[in-house]
């Protein structure tokens, strides 16, 4: 199936009430990983890249990281019977963001919620201009997440206004908005009892009627958590958003739940375990295709968990 622009995947999504998960890559083994849960399940995927992966691909130059993501996504997504998008996850530098474009990502994300409203508001648009007219789609971020992860930090959460995600949809055209709603960047999300504002997202969903995001949402299992720091991992604390959280999401309105904790600490439990079990062994082949079994096993869980299973 041809590699797509990520609103071909979210639209549907959106029409048929289910959330694809876009998943963030580093290197080609998480690709695969991914690729391969993808294809086991018949369901659309997502492939999503930070800016500080595009700069790690390219060895510091952003137009060559880019290419590079392009070039390995669409090359697999060729050969593949299911629908494949790349997206750049939150870009906040201009730079980064047309190396995007110009390589030929499905969509890119212009992240300037930091930013007063009617700034965020006027920097979106511009983007999207300039995405639209090279056939790319574009997110766009209403409210702050707290945490950090790359190159995203904020101490404080700020939830979204839902009358204020009605006049940015309609004013700077953009194809899909991320409202915060409570979540968090990174593998501490909640202190007490995980609790997101799915009223306010359904208030979101109805003014605007376009693909939702939500960001923050990796679940972190603890049976990876327990694994990983069963073989040498210091892991303590990390908390997710419970799976029946992210389905109460779903019915509310999000289309594309980002997913980048969980994957990482799958591939560490799995390699640490590997590693320490086969001290001998120095194949990366080896060593790294273990830790991408359990990378492709919370793909596949993730994806009948939002409902995308056998919807390619």
């Amino acid at each position: 199936m041809p590699y797509v622009n990520t609103k071909v995947i979210l639209d549907k999504a959106n029409k048929e009430y289910y959330a694809v998960p876009a998943f963030n890559i580093n290197n080609l083994e998480f690709l695969q990983a991914i690729l391969d849960g993808a294809v086991a399940e018949n369901a659309p995927v997502i492939i999503e890249t930070s800016e500080g992966a595009i700069k790690y691909a390219g060895g510091g130059d952003p137009y060559l990281g880019a290419e590079i993501f392009v070039e390995m996504v669409r090359r697999y997504a060729e050969r593949l019977p299911i629908p494949v998008s790349l997206h750049l996850d939150h870009g906040k530098h201009l730079e980064y963001i047309m190396a995007a474009i110009k390589a030929g990502y499905g969509s890119v994300m212009i992240d300037a919620s930091d930013k007063p409203f009617e700034e965020n508001m006027a920097i979106t648009k511009k983007v999207v201009e300039i995405a639209h007219a090279a056939g790319v789609s574009v997110e766009a971020e209403l409210g702050t997440l707290a945490g950090i992860e790359d190159n995203v930090k904020s101490a404080e959460s700020i939830l979204v206004n839902p009358e204020e995600a009605e006049q940015f949809v309609k004013e700077t055209g953009v194809d899909f908005l991320a409202p915060a709603i409570g979540t968090s960047h990174g593998a501490f999300k909640f202190k007490g009892e995980p609790k997101l504002d799915i009223e306010r997202l359904k208030e979101v969903k109805k003014r605007t009627g376009i693909p939702l995001v939500l960001h923050g949402a990796s679940s972190v299992p603890q049976d990876m958590v327990e694994l990983a720091n069963q073989y040498g991992a210091k892991l303590e604390g990390v908390k997710g958003v419970p799976g029946e959280l992210l389905v109460e999401t779903v019915k509310g309105g999000i289309n594309k739940v980002n997913t980048d904790t969980d994957l990482r600490i799958s591939f560490l439990a799995g390699l640490r375990k590997y590693l320490t079990e086969n001290p001998e062994q120095f194949d990366p082949r080896k060593y790294l295709g273990e830790g991408k079994k359990y990378v492709t096993d919370v793909v596949r869980a993730r994806l009948r968990l939002l409902g995308a299973s056998g919807k390619a």
